[in-house]
C-alpha cells in the first residue's frame, strides 16, 4: 500500500487532532480510497471513511473533536494493494487497523507498504488466534500483538516481526495507556520521518516531511532501516534492531512524494528538476526536432523546467490539470482510471496546432494515461509527439506497495522503447536512463531499490515469486492476480 502515514503526541496532555487531521490532509495525494482516524482519551476513538478526507469547518471540528478525543493519535490515507477492491472491502481494510485481544489488550496500527508472505502472516495468525485478516496490515497488527503478549518487550517484539515478516513496511502504532512508537522494515523501502514542535511539546511521525511542516513542526531525522522510534520520553527513543542496507523506493522521487517533501537531503522538487536536465543531454538530438516541450500536470512540471532550462527549449504549458479533479489516476481502479483521464487534463489546443512537441512525464506504467493525451495533442494538431520519461523503463512488478503487480499490466516489461511508441501511438519514447536516475536522486545507488527497473530485488522472497512469475509467463501462464497473491495461493495448495 502507497499510504500516507501519521502519528502525534502532545506531552502536555492537549488534544491532538488538528495536527493529525491536517497532517493526514498534506499526505492524501498518497492514498484517495480510505482515510481513518486513531486516537487515546481513557481508551481508543476511531473514526473511518471512503474517498479523500473531507473539508471541515470550524462547527465540524469540534464535532471530530468530540469523537476523536486524546493527546496521542495516529491516522492512515490508503491506496490498497492487497485485500479486496469492493467498496465494502475497502472500509473494512481501512487503517488504522485495531487487533484487540481482551479490553486493555490491544495494539493500533497505520503502515505503508506490502508485505510479501502476508499468507503465512495471516495463516499463521488464525491458527493462534482463531482471527482471519481481511488483509496484510491487519496481519501485521494481529503479529506484533501476539510478539508483545509473548515476549512482554515493545523491542522485542518489533525485532521478532522485523525477522519474520518480508517486504516494506513503515508503520506507526499506539498501544495502551496512549503509548505511541514507529518502525520501519530492514530495508527502509518507504520513507517515514520524525519531527517535535519547536517548544519540544509535540512529537509527531509522517511518511512524508510535508506532514511535519504544515503542522509547524521540525524535522528531526528519518527513521532508519530496521529501527524501532518510540515517542513520549521528553525525547524520542530510538533502537536499532535489524539493518539490512537501506533500500528507499526510488518511484517515490519521480512520483509519489511530494515536490516540497525532503527525501535524503534533497528536496523532491530539485532531483525532478535534475531528470529533466538529464533527459535533455541524453536526447538532445530528438529534442532539437521539437518546437516546445509540453508537461502533465503536476508530477512532470518540475522536470520541464529542468528540461528547458538545459535546454533553451520553450516551455509551453498547454496541458492543464482541472484543479477539482483530485483523483491521481495512476492509484485508481482500472475502470476508474479509463473514466477519469478524459476530464482530468485539458488541452490548449491553440498552442500546438502545427507544432512538434516534446511531452514529459514522470513514468509510464501501463500506457493508458499517455496514449490518451498523445491522442488529444494529435487531434488538436501536434504534427508529432515525442514522449521524454523521467523515470526508467519499468520491466517488473512491485512487491513493496505500488499497484503495479504483474508483468502483464506494465507495457515495458515484454515492449522496447520503440514498440511502447509504435502502441500508444508516439513519434518516439525516450526513457530516463538508470545510471542517470540514480545520480540525480543524490543517493547512492546501494541504498535504493531499483527492482522495478532491473528486476533485482532486495529480499528473497520478492526475487523467488519474481523469477518464478516471469518463467511461468514466457511458458504462456496467464496472470489472475497480483503475483505475491497468485505465488503465496499456489504454494499453500489454495490456488
Amino acid at each position: 500500500m502507497a499510504c500516507g502515514v501519521y502519528g502525534v503526541l502532545d506531552r502536555e496532555g492537549k488534544p491532538i487532532l488538528q495536527h493529525l487531521y491536517w497532517g493526514l490532509k498534506s499526505l492524501n495525494h498518497r492514498g484517495h480510497q480510505s482515510h481513518g482516524f486513531a486516537t487515546y482519551e481513557g481508551g481508543l476513538h476511531t473514526r473511518r471513511g471512503l474517498g479523500i478526507i473531507p473539508r471541515i469547518d470550524l462547527k465540524g471540528m469540534e464535532e471530530w473533536a468530540a469523537e476523536l478525543p486524546g493527546h496521542v493519535g495516529i491516522g492512515n490515507v490508503r491506496y490498497s494493494t492487497s485485500g479486496g477492491l469492493d467498496k465494502s472491502s475497502l472500509l473494512q481494510d481501512t487503517q488504522p487497523v485495531v487487533a484487540e485481544a481482551s479490553p486493555g489488550d490491544w495494539a493500533v496500527l497505520s503502515y505503508n507498504g506490502n508485505l510479501v508472505n502476508a499468507l503465512g502472516l495471516e495463516e499463521e495468525v488464525q491458527a493462534k488466534t482463531g482471527i482471519r485478516c481481511s488483509c496484510d496490515s491487519a496481519a501485521l497488527c494481529w503479529k506484533l500483538l501476539m510478539e508483545l503478549r509473548e515476549r512482554k518487550d515493545l523491542p522485542e517484539a518489533v525485532k521478532a516481526c522485523m525477522v519474520e515478516v518480508e517486504g516494506a513496511y513503515s508503520a506507526v502504532i499506539m498501544l495502551p495507556g496512549g503509548r505511541l512508537a514507529a518502525f520501519k522494515d530492514p530495508h527502509g523501502i518507504r520513507p517515514l520521518c520524525a519531527g517535535v514542535s519547536p517548544e519540544g511539546g509535540i512529537e509527531a511521525f509522517s511518511s512524508e516531511s510535508i506532514g511535519l511542516e504544515i503542522n509547524g513542526l521540525n524535522l528531526e531525522f528519518e527513521v532508519n532501516p530496521g529501527e524501532l522510534v518510540e515517542a513520549g520520553g521528553g525525547s524520542f527513543t530510538r533502537s536499532r534492531l535489524l539493518d539490512r542496507g537501506r533500500r528507499l523506493c526510488a518511484f517515490e522521487f519521480a512520483y509519489f512524494a511530494r515536490p516540497d517533501s525532503l527525501l535524503g537531503d534533497r528536496y523532491v522538487y530539485e532531483v525532478r528538476e535534475s531528470l529533466g536536465r538529464s533527459l535533455a543531454e541524453e536526447y538532445a538530438e530528438t529534442l532539437n526536432r521539437c518546437d516546445l516541450i509540453v508537461s502533465m500536470p503536476e508530477t512532470a512540471d518540475d522536470a520541464a523546467l529542468g528540461m528547458h532550462e538545459a535546454s533553451g527549449l520553450r516551455w509551453e504549458r498547454a496541458i492543464r490539470r482541472h484543479r477539482y479533479v483530485t483523483e491521481r489516476a495512476f492509484i485508481m481502479l482500472p475502470q476508474e482510471r479509463r473514466t477519469i483521464l478524459n476530464k482530468k487534463v485539458s488541452i490548449l489546443a491553440r498552442r500546438l496546432s502545427g507544432k512538434r512537441v516534446a511531452l514529459i512525464d514522470d513514468s509510464i506504467v501501463r500506457g493508458d494515461t499517455m496514449k490518451e493525451v498523445i491522442k488529444r495533442l494529435k487531434g488538436s494538431g501536434a504534427r508529432e509527439v515525442h514522449v521524454f520519461v523521467t523515470f526508467p523503463r519499468i520491466v517488473a512488478p512491485c512487491f513493496y506497495g505500488i499497484d503495479m503487480a504483474t508483468y502483464r499490466e506494465l507495457i515495458g516489461a515484454s515492449h522496447t522503447p520503440e514498440e511502447v511508441a509504435e502502441i500508444i501511438q508516439a513519434d518516439s519514447v525516450n526513457y530516463q536512463p538508470v545510471d542517470s536516475y540514480l545520480r540525480a536522486t543524490g543517493l547512492p545507488s546501494e541504498e535504493l531499490c531499483t527492482a522495478c527497473v532491473t528486476g533485482r530485488y532486495p529480499t528473497p522472497i520478492a526475487q523467488s515469486m519474481a523469477d518464478s512469475a516471469r518463467e511461468l509467463l514466457e511458458e504462456g501462464a496467464e496472470e489472475h492476480r497480483r503475483i505475491y497473491e497468485e505465488e503465496m495461493l499456489r504454494g499453500s495448495g489454495r490456488g
